[in-house]
């Protein structure tokens, strides 16, 4: 069976299915409860098709056959149900609904999907994937529109640590920099679809030059999925007027804190250095707050307190 949640693997699967198996799926993510409790020839019936094609999902899924595909969604959809969050997220938002609703709904899909993303997570992928990071002479990153801003945040992170790493919105620089890669680098494609060509492009030829190669998507079945040697996938959960792309943006952060984190860990006198060297480089351009008034300052001991509450070497909000 395959690593992660099945919940979270079909539903990061529905876009690539058509017809009969997308049927299937949508039964399945529909009611995963209700669903666990029917027989293969029962499901095959309600999604109006053969028990073959109800197989043939499955196997697509990761799971090797329908009974262990009841199994998974049965303790999945029993999790679910005992979790505040993710259970009860109700219909979709209304465009006469008042802010305060629109912000629960928000919240209730957007922490349902960060827990889909975690659950359907290859955590053998993403120590692959920190390991070849923390381990490369040079980081490539590819992303477009939307996704760029995301390898732009992941470039921030690992080059406050230490690490070589660009990050390359534009196609024509991004082939550019694909190819001069080499076994010792390590390539990276952002992508919620999987299928942005200015992404799998690159991708596909920093592979060609042999560097390591990871793929962050929502869609495993996807060109740039295919393409890379290592593939980490999120989940969303869309509203009206948010498409899933918008949707995603959390999710991926997620996985991209997962990275720092590990990187991090992996190089950590590096990183311990690094943190406290660009923190002393930058502390006359930090901004600092006004001295308090003697009496709030004190707090009654008499001693007045630190000027500045950030701890040693962090910056405080801007």
């Amino acid at each position: 069976m395959a690593t992660g949640g099945l919940i979270p693997r079909l539903r990061a699967l529905r876009p690539e299915l058509s017809g009969a198996a997308g049927r299937v799926a949508d039964r399945l993510l529909a009611d995963p409860a209700g669903a666990a409790a029917l027989t293969i020839q029962e499901l095959a019936a309600a999604a109006r098709t053969s028990t073959s094609t109800v197989t043939r999902v499955c196997r697509r899924a990761g799971v090797d056959g329908y009974a262990e595909l009841r199994i998974g969604l049965a303790t999945e959809s029993g999790r679910e149900a005992g979790d505040a969050w993710r259970a009860d997220l109700g219909e979709d938002i209304d465009v006469a609904d008042p802010l305060e609703r629109v912000l629960a709904v928000i919240a209730k899909r957007d922490a349902a999907a960060l827990y889909d993303t975690v659950a359907g997570l290859d955590t053998t992928a993403l120590e692959a994937a920190c390991d070849a990071l923390a381990t490369a002479r040079r980081v490539d990153l590819y992303g477009v529109g939307g996704s760029a801003l995301v390898a732009t945040e992941l470039q921030l992170r690992l080059h406050r640590i230490g690490c070589a790493v660009w990050a390359w919105p534009e196609v024509h620089s991004a082939l550019t920099s694909a190819s001069q890669l080499g076994p010792q680098d390590v390539a990276v494609g952002i992508s919620h679809t999987g299928e942005t060509a200015e992404t799998c492009r690159p991708l596909a030829v920093a592979g060609d030059r042999g560097a390591t190669t990871i793929a962050l998507t929502n869609a495993p079945g996807s060109t740039l999925a295919r393409g890379a040697g290592t593939v980490l996938t999120t989940s969303v959960r869309s509203v009206s007027l948010r498409p899933d792309f918008l949707a995603a943006r959390h999710s991926q952060l997620i996985v991209l804190d997962a990275l720092y984190m590990g990187v991090a860990q992996r190089t950590y006198d590096r990183t311990v250095e690094a943190l406290e060297t660009t923190a002393a480089t930058i502390a006359d351009h930090r901004r600092t707050y006004p001295a308090k008034r003697a009496a709030r300052g004190t707090g009654g001991t008499g001693k007045k307190r630190n000027a500045d509450p950030t701890p040693h070497g962090e910056e405080p909000p801007r």
